[in-house]
């Protein structure tokens, strides 16, 4: 079980909460920039969510293409100075349905919440409004966002062997013998990609699916034996047990670095020296 009781990521989200408040309150039509790991970019109108960058889960872009909805040369015809988002320009050439772009925008954007509230939150400060890079919602509560991202993280914390999506490396366990084809499809893929170099972020942006999901699904892998923690003695790049069958590569460009934090502001941890009440730093170039 993840011991994360009274730890800066805690703080970290009262920090967020606060700030996420502040906007709704105010009705405010910004980004707000989370600094932190893995950190993100609100999108806000009127006070409403419309869309969340973070390089620590899957966008839209990645889910849409990873998982074979949309070719890449289809996303990459796309025009950047169009009339129409990509989504929705997307829809009109009939390379998807709507309501099939609906439900990744809202798979994309709630997983990107969880993404953020799972990580550790140093500052949030309002940055010029841009629009966001990728297809975005009507508009969502964001004090119910980070309310569900919640629920969501609790309940990872209670799997006995739960990891965080960016920080422990996995590999497929060395005591379970027998053939892959037994699994279900979605453990087969995880598996074949667990060669003790990803983390369930690495392997979500891989597999094209919600971090969440395979966050989830890892720790309860971990937990009956499949795959194990690496850095334990296991040979890096590996599937010595289990006979995984290769699967189809796919055109697709890499996941996105980490945020280096080095260029970030310096990291200071909210409540190491008492409950951080200056949520929200305005940039002067920021509108409201």
């Amino acid at each position: 079980m993840l011991d994360t009781c009274n730890s800066p990521r805690r703080a970290g989200h009262r920090l967020l909460h606060l700030a996420l408040a502040q906007c709704r309150a105010a009705r405010s039509t910004l980004a707000l920039r989370v600094h932190g790991r893995p950190g993100g970019l609100f999108h806000l109108r009127q006070g409403q969510v419309v869309a969340v960058e973070t390089p620590g889960a899957p966008g839209v872009e990645a889910l849409l293409l990873r998982s074979g909805r949309v070719s890449a040369a289809d996303w990459s015809s796309l025009s950047p100075t169009g009339a129409l988002e990509p989504g929705a320009e997307l829809v009109a050439r009939g390379r998807i349905g709507a309501a099939e772009l609906k439900v990744v925008t809202m798979m994309a954007l709630r997983d990107a919440v969880f993404a953020v509230v799972a990580g550790e939150t140093a500052e949030c400060v309002a940055v010029k409004q841009g629009g966001p890079t990728v297809p975005a919602v009507g508009g969502e509560d964001p004090l119910k966002l980070l309310e569900e991202a919640a629920r969501k993280v609790v309940g990872l914390e209670a799997l006995p062997q739960a990891v965080l999506p960016d920080r422990e490396r996995v590999v497929a366990g060395r005591g379970v013998v027998g053939p892959a084809e037994d699994l279900a499809p979605h453990r087969r893929e995880i598996l074949f990609h667990a060669n003790g170099r990803r983390t369930a972020r690495d392997i979500a942006f891989v597999v094209g699916r919600g971090v969440y999901q395979v966050t989830v699904e890892i720790s309860r892998m971990l937990g009956e034996g499949l795959l194990e923690r690496a850095g334990r003695g296991e040979v890096l790049g590996t599937t010595t047990a289990w006979s995984v069958p290769a699967l189809e590569p796919r055109r697709v460009a890499a996941a996105p670095d980490a945020v280096d934090e080095r260029t970030e502001l310096p990291y200071r941890v909210p409540g190491a020296s008492g409950f951080t009440t200056k949520a929200l730093v305005t940039d002067p170039s920021a509108t409201g």
